[in-house]
Parts: structure tokens; sequence; C-alpha cells
């Protein structure tokens, strides 16, 4: 069914809604404007209420703008797909399986993508991303810039290519993490981590990688910064 150019506001306005395409639609003031929903589209959208996309599967946003107010927008949910889309709301995703972005642009990071797991996320542009991506797993992620403080704190089976990370104690506690030609700036990296792969890397800042479990440094660079690196650390070096 097809729904276009309307507003909808309040409480639960559509939910436990079935196979819908939403056109140029307004999801204005109010909470869990699709909760329980399954097999939505969402095109030239743009949502305001908090909680608008909980307990859903199946669902893919285009072109779609997740405003301010719109408070943890998409939790709790299965199989979600988001391609050029702007999210300036906070807290934006947690507890997700099956997670698909390209292409976005995120102006809040703050506390996002906790627990979220299986899914690939490529063109991504995040700005302050405190805690982003703690406990995430099973994330394939590619030409992404992160700007944050303890990005990937407890993340597992992560695989990141491509990336520019401006943040502080990344990858603190994480396990079976690789990272393939990045820039990687911050303090204190990496620290207790197992198994952690740097594969041509290049890495600024005071104190990276120190007490790191089976760490291995591939053909990577260090800037002179990056002082006191590798203390009380069990790493092989590829050089």
């Amino acid at each position: 069914m097809l729904i276009s150019d309307q507003y909808f506001d309040g409480e639960r306005p559509l939910y436990e809604s079935r196979n819908i395409r939403l056109e140029r639609v307004t999801i204005g003031e109010g909470e869990s404007g699709l909760k329980e929903s399954r097999h939505i589209e969402a095109v030239d959208c743009e949502f305001e209420g908090k909680y608008v996309i909980w307990e859903c599967e199946d669902v893919e946003c285009r072109n779609c703008h997740f405003a301010e107010s719109d408070r943890a927008p998409l939790w709790y949910n299965r199989n979600i797909r988001l391609f050029d889309c702007i999210i300036d709301a906070p807290k934006a995703f947690r507890e997700i399986d099956g997670l698909t972005l390209e292409r976005i642009k995120i102006t809040d990071g703050a506390e996002t993508f906790w627990h979220c797991r299986n899914g690939q996320i490529a063109d991504l542009k995040m700005e302050n991303g405190l805690y982003a991506f703690m406990h995430a797993e099973g994330l394939r992620i590619s030409q992404v810039w992160l700007m944050g403080k303890y990005i990937f704190q407890y993340a597992r089976n992560i695989e990141i290519h491509n990336a520019v990370f401006d943040t502080k104690d990344a990858f603190w506690e994480s396990e079976n993490c690789t990272v393939y030609d990045s820039d990687i700036k911050g303090e204190y990296l990496g620290w207790y981590s197992r198994n952690l792969r740097l594969v041509r890397c290049r890495i600024s800042g005071t104190q990276p990688l120190c007490y790191c479990d089976n760490l291995i440094l591939d053909h990577c660079t260090f800037a002179p910064d990056a002082d006191r690196a590798l203390e009380r650390s069990s790493y092989t070096v590829i050089p």
C-alpha cells in the first residue's frame, strides 16, 4: 500500500503497519510512529517524533531525514537498510541484527550502534561519536570518517577498510578486530585489546597499543607523536 504526502503525529500513528511504502511522509511530534511494523519502505520522508522505528523488521529508508527531535529512532530492529540519509537524532542505532548503511551522515553519533551486529556500513561520516559501536559485533565497515571518543569499546569481529579515525581510546577491550589502510589518530589506541590486527595503517597520538594481547602490526607506520607505544603488549610486527 502506498502512503504519500501525508503528515502523522501523536502516539503510534502507524503502529503494526505491514507492507507499506511511504513517500514524502512526515511523522511529526509524538512517539513510536512505526513501532512493531514489518516490510516498510520509506522514500524522501521526515522523521521528527521519538522512537520512530522500534521492534521493526525489514525496513528500508532512502533519502530520509531523522531530525534532532527524533531521539533514539532505530532500536531493537531486524534487517534495517538506510541509503543516502542524514541523521541528526542522538542515540540513533541500538540492538539491531542485520544492518546495511550506505552514504550516511550522522551529526550526533554519541552512544549509537551499541550492540549492533551482522551488517555492512559503507561511506559513513559520523561526528561526536562518543562511545559509538560499543559491544558491536560482526560488522564490515568501509570508507568511513569517524570522530569522537571511546569508539569500538568491547567490539568483536569487526573488519574496517579505508577509514579515518579522529578519536580517543578506540578499540579498548576489543576482540578479533582488523583495520586495513586507515589513518588512526588519537590517544591510548587499542589498550587491553585481544587479537587486534592493523594492516597498512598510519598511527598517531600518544601511548598507542599498550597492554594488547596478540597484536599484529602489518606494514604500519607510527607518527613521531606516538610515544610510549606497545608497553606491556604481546605483538608481532610485519615490516
